[in-house]
């Protein structure tokens, strides 16, 4: 029979019923199990961690959660569940640590990434000396139409903007996710909205945006207030391609940014002519500094003139989250994204959630929008399964437009799934 592990503290959203005894106590049997908590109860009480990734474009991680849990909750009401949405610092970030961390979120007035005027906001973690701000709700690709993508017009100008007012307000430390940018402007927008000037061959400023890249000469700090450069400012991303070249930040991200061949070009050259400026400001390099091309480059400035480190994304936000403490106790994790493919074997959710999950010793299923044949690499991280929410062929739109709902469906699958892999086991102890 499935057996309950401990908890620390408190776990989830449903209390142990009265008699649960636990580990250290004796485990109930079905027929005991079946009069307590009613008929189809064949198991004791399964304690089980959701922490999915957003679904891009149909659902945030927050409203995975939610959607699965209903499901697992249909199929077994008695399942004690522990919703934690989380992120590896690409889009949803702010939503999932908000949950999470029970911080608050403050919205400020700032700037598109085609700036125009846009409300955002970021997040003050409890006890209010660090702020979570999340590049993509002030210079994210989903901000501007697809028509109007152009990484040579676009600036992280209204990130950086967050940035100061969260250090004006009294944060020491901020945390910037760089996940879901529509720029490419090497983080020139975040500096000039911190203070920093950048000049051109005759000491005029330079426009932060990706297309004027290739005039900057020289960085000029002397505006930049003694409380910003005081500020500790930590870059979560997973992304480790350095400034520029083939494997650089304009090469490989540029095209979904709205980028064609020649603006490619341009955007790569005028990395190069960045990295140039910073390296002699700072002394040391920078255009090879794993990571230094993510987000449009954005480390790259940031890391140069503000001392910026590049740390996982993942890795970062699980810790806030307080994942693994959370998995320590178990039965099950379900964790997923839209998209289970090769990329999540480089780094993304899934796999870091498998990992947590197998030290502390706790099997793991993923869901996913789709799951390709490349995820079975995954079982050796501890997966035992995979659920793909889309059970047939559907069109595209349908299943996006449906996401919460197949994915509640999915949650009463692996319940029943669960039920009657308990049954069998059952039947094997007598």
């Amino acid at each position: 029979m499935i057996r309950a592990a401990r908890f620390p503290g408190n776990f989830g959203d449903e209390r142990p019923p009265p008699g649960f005894r636990g580990t250290a106590g004796a485990v109930l049997s079905s027929r005991e199990s079946q009069v307590r908590y009613g008929a189809g109860r064949m198991h004791d009480l399964m304690r089980i961690v959701i922490a999915v990734d957003s679904f891009k474009g149909s659902m945030s991680s927050a409203e995975g959660a939610d959607a699965l849990a209903a499901g697992l909750r249909e199929a077994d009401p008695a399942f004690e569940i522990l919703k934690i949405p989380i992120a590896d610092g690409g889009e949803g970030t702010l939503e999932a640590l908000a949950r999470a961390c029970e911080g608050r979120l403050i919205s400020a007035d700032t700037f598109d990434p085609l700036d125009r005027p846009h409300r955002g906001s970021y997040l003050l973690l409890p006890g209010e000396e660090i702020a979570v701000i999340e590049l993509a709700s002030a210079s994210g690709l989903t901000l501007i139409e697809p028509a109007e993508r152009d990484p040579l017009a676009t600036t992280t100008r209204g990130t950086g903007i967050l940035m100061r007012k969260a250090i004006d307000d009294g944060a020491r430390r901020i945390i910037l996710t760089v996940g879901g940018s529509a720029t490419n402007d090497g983080g020139t927008g975040i500096a000039v909205a911190l203070g920093a000037v950048f000049r051109d061959e005759r000491g005029g400023s330079v426009p932060p945006r990706g297309g004027d890249l290739g005039r900057i000469r020289a960085v000029d700090m002397s505006a930049v207030p003694p409380h910003v450069i005081g500020a500790e400012i930590t870059i979560a991303t997973d992304v480790r391609n350095p400034l520029y070249g083939p494997d650089g930040a304009a090469c490989v991200y540029g095209p979904q940014k709205g980028a064609g061949p020649e603006a490619v070009r341009a955007l790569d050259e005028g990395l190069r002519t960045l990295a140039e400026a910073l390296e002699r400001h700072c002394g040391r390099a920078i255009a090879s500094l794993p990571g230094a091309g993510a987000a449009g480059g954005t480390a790259a400035s940031l890391a140069a003139l503000f001392g910026a480190r590049i740390v996982s994304g993942f890795e970062t936000i699980a810790a806030l989250a307080g994942l693994e403490h959370k998995i320590a106790g178990a039965d099950l994790v379900i964790t997923g994204e839209g998209r289970v493919d090769a990329q999540t074997l480089q780094g993304k959710v899934p796999l870091g959630v498998a990992r947590l999950a197998r030290r502390a010793g706790v099997p793991v299923m993923i869901v996913g929008g789709e799951i390709r044949p490349e995820a079975e690499a995954l079982r050796e991280e501890g997966v035992y399964g995979f659920f793909p929410i889309v059970s047939g062929p559907m069109p595209r739109s349908k299943a996006m437009a449906g996401a919460r709902e197949l994915m509640r469906a999915t949650g009463r699958r692996i319940g029943y799934v669960l039920g009657y892999a308990a049954k069998f086991r059952e039947r094997g102890d007598r």
